[in-house]
């Protein structure tokens, strides 16, 4: 039984080494143009022992972005867990995650404009991302498909965001208090 507990450790911190490399090199590369080969070396194992955790490039990147994902929403849900009001809670989650990402060369790199198309697609598909953008959503927020869509929104916001700042911080929480806020003020039963 010990071997097999060693062994899963064994792994997932192998695991946990090749996403590191591999953040690395997205940050100082870009995302789009880092290899497996490139990752594997950074990681300082095979390209065998690379493929054996991950299929593939777009499993490397999905398996970061889901890592991430769950770090920062904990510090989402941290940061807004004591603001009752729906509105002000999705703006300051929102404003939350932005800050998180950019204070981060390692994530920021995802939102460069070579490398913002693999971000979009992954944002829009990740079950994570999305629900990331859930776990700073009110919980009044009813039905559940509502509040499906509202996170599915809330991410491409913080993608478009990401992308394309406002002007500077007080700009775009206006904007998130003007057009993203009285979208869950309709929305509460």
């Amino acid at each position: 039984m010990s071997g097999d507990w060693l062994g899963a450790a064994r792994s997932a911190h192998a695991a946990e080494r090749i996403l590191d490399a591999a953040a690395r090199l997205f940050a100082e590369r870009g995302v789009a143009a880092t290899q497996m080969a490139d990752i594997a070396q950074e990681a300082g194992c095979s390209r065998a022992t690379l493929y054996r955790y991950f299929d593939n490039r777009q499993a490397v990147r999905t398996a970061f972005v889901h890592r991430e994902a769950r770090r920062i929403g904990a510090v989402v849900a941290d940061e807004v867990s004591e603001i009752a009001d729906p509105g002000e809670r999705l703006v300051e989650g929102t404003l939350t995650a932005l800050r998180a990402v950019r204070s981060d060369p390692l994530l920021i790199a995802w939102f460069r404009s070579i490398d913002a198309v693999l971000s979009a697609e992954i944002s829009q598909t990740s079950e994570v991302i999305q629900a990331m953008a859930a776990a700073f959503l009110p919980a009044a927020i009813a039905p559940a498909e509502e509040r499906a869509q509202l996170a599915r929104w809330t991410t491409r916001i913080i993608v478009s965001l990401l992308t394309m700042p406002g002007r500077d911080d007080a700009d775009e929480r206006g904007m998130l208090e003007k057009f993203l806020a009285p979208a869950v003020a309709g929305t509460q039963p």
